[in-house]
């Protein structure tokens, strides 16, 4: 299976680059609010049981997808490279892959702050992201995400995996999502 972890800023376009990189390989899209949504119905955001929960649920989806043999899984979520827990974190979780033999590919997309806050209250954004609806709150904790922490690289990449920068202003999510198949040598069904 290969496994391509789609990170970046919030809004940055990860769930919607892929989306489209997943109509295009035929891959499947978990993205971070597929994890992050069912668990809100029971814990507040970033409580102890909420980050546990969704942490969990996270390690079992790749994990069974490796099991299960996809040909492709793709994973979207912020990290804050300024965390030693969020980098050693998403070690953890594609450790499944690596011990299988099986290849990680880290694709970070890199869009500017105001093109970020921008995107909220978006059609997509709202339909797969619920706790987002509050659109002037979901604004507001992304501007707070961006002065508490770094969410792109800017060359130093912690992780010992392949890594490639895609800038994501100014193209569909659609060209986006065709410059990463270039970028990672896939093959392209629609």
């Amino acid at each position: 299976m290969h496994l391509v972890v789609l990170f970046g800023p919030p809004a940055a376009g990860k769930m919607t680059v892929g989306q489209e990189l997943a109509r295009r390989t035929g891959y499947k899209l978990f993205h971070n609010h597929m994890s992050i949504e069912p668990v809100l119905d029971v814990f507040d955001f970033g409580t102890p049981s909420f980050n546990r929960l969704t942490r969990q649920l996270r390690a079992d989806v790749i994990k069974e997808s490796v099991v299960a043999g996809l040909p492709g899984l793709i994973f979207t979520l912020v990290l804050a490279l300024d965390l030693d827990e969020d980098t050693s974190g998403v070690a953890d979780l594609v450790a499944p892959v690596v011990d299988a033999g099986e290849r990680v590919d880290f694709v970070e997309l890199v869009a500017p702050l105001e093109i970020c806050l921008a995107r909220e209250g978006t059609e997509n954004r709202l339909r797969h992201k619920r706790y987002k609806t509050d659109v002037d709150w979901a604004t507001a904790h992304n501007q707070e995400m961006h002065e508490k922490h770094r969410f792109n690289t800017e060359g130093d990449f912690p992780l010992d995996f392949p890594h490639s920068v895609v800038e994501n202003v100014g193209s569909s999510p659609s060209d986006t999502a065709v410059k990463i198949i270039d970028l990672l040598g896939l093959t392209s069904i629609g």
